[in-house]
């Protein structure tokens, strides 16, 4: 990701270090509540009133004394950024996108790329509920990336995610292009600057295809406690059509791929599963491996697989698709289906989170004042 000023990245640093005008707490039950409409006790009042007054008092003293390093006074980072007439600042974010195909990077402002993010990660025949949670969770990846990684390219694969630009979806999609990325486009102009938070710090929003039934808690996957990255139930892709999966080998490649050296057939075979039934260590003739590593030297769907091996062959069969952390696509589309709103479904995949909004109505000088 590249900004057009670095000054933007401060801004957006301390947005997220104080509560946000546009902040919305949602719980797992699908309570919506408006922190905004609070009513104010009087003392908040007269103590917002005397923080005004000062402002007068010190805003003169801030512009007379900018780039003065030496005199003791707060230096105000010069910002190529405007504020627009109706008071809301916007963020001038352009992405950076190192493309694998040509090795060359392209660059396409922020919600452009939310746009294409979402238009190759989620199909646009899912309901508009479900590209709107999706919207959100790749915009709160993106800027969740430029305040944590010191690389500000990101790739265009899964990687980081999967993006298409408008040139590549037409030749993709065909006739189906204008219907298509106008519906995308209007899931992400109407969650536009919305992101994911936990705690006032934008999250990490995995995502990924179809759950085996259950999202899987991070730390069995990755190793790492997320509080907001919890196993939850996910009913809604067990019927679909591809839910299963079979993969067949040999015994001599999976032998091969996973580096065995047990030499006998069958290999004796231990599997200890997760809460959510995926596999947490297995183990082949006395070799011992994770789930998620057997899944990626033999590219299964999931992490929830069942072995038989008959013969020469070892047949694994998979449930779901995908690392299984976080939001399941089809669980949001089965879920919009039911009439839940994005807010919902974001609220149901990630424990505990907020919705915020990027942009306040705020001076750059009250930027620098409260640093």
């Amino acid at each position: 990701m590249q900004i057009k000023d670095r000054n933007q990245i401060y801004k957006i640093r301390k947005k997220f270090h104080k509560q946000s005008r546009r902040k919305y707490t949602l719980n797992r039950r699908n309570v919506f509540v408006d922190i905004n409409s609070r009513k104010k006790p009087l003392v908040f009042i007269v103590f917002s009133i005397s923080c005004f007054m000062a402002l007068i008092v010190v805003i003169p003293a801030l512009v007379v004394n900018i780039g003065d390093d030496d005199n003791g006074k707060i230096p105000f980072p010069k910002t190529e950024g405007t504020v627009q007439d109706q008071g809301e600042e916007e963020l001038a974010i352009d992405v950076s996108v190192k493309r694998e195909k040509t090795d060359e990077v392209e660059t396409v402002p922020l919600e452009e790329y939310v746009k294409s993010v979402v238009a190759s990660e989620m199909p646009a025949e899912f309901e508009e509920e479900a590209l709107k949670a999706q919207a959100i969770a790749a915009r709160t990846y993106i800027i969740n990336h430029l305040l944590h990684e010191d690389d500000e390219v990101i790739s265009d694969t899964t990687d980081h995610q999967v993006y298409l630009n408008k040139e590549e979806l037409k030749e993709l999609w065909g006739s189906d292009f204008e219907w298509k990325w106008d519906k995308i486009s209007r899931a992400v102009e109407e969650t536009k600057s919305m992101i994911i938070t936990y705690e006032g710090q934008p999250i990490t929003p995995t995502f990924f295809s179809m759950s085996n039934g259950y999202t899987e808690d991070a730390k069995y996957y990755w190793g790492n406690e997320f509080p907001y990255l919890k196993s939850v139930e996910s009913e809604w892709e067990v019927d679909l059509p591809n839910f299963m999966s079979q993969e067949i080998f040999t015994t001599k490649e999976v032998k091969e791929k996973l580096n065995l050296t047990y030499t006998g057939n069958p290999i004796p075979i231990h599997i200890k599963r997760t809460p959510s039934n995926r596999v947490a260590e297995i183990s082949f003739g006395g070799q011992t491996f994770t789930g998620r590593e057997v899944r990626e030297k033999l590219n299964l769907r999931s992490t929830d697989f069942s072995i038989e091996q008959r013969n020469d062959h070892v047949i694994f069969t998979t449930k779901g698709y995908g690392h299984g952390v976080g939001m399941s696509q089809y669980g949001a589309n089965g879920m919009a289906e039911e009439g839940k709103t994005h807010e919902e479904i974001l609220a149901y995949y990630y424990n505990g989170i907020e919705l915020t909004k990027m942009s306040e109505e705020e001076t750059p000088y009250v930027l620098a004042f409260n640093k």
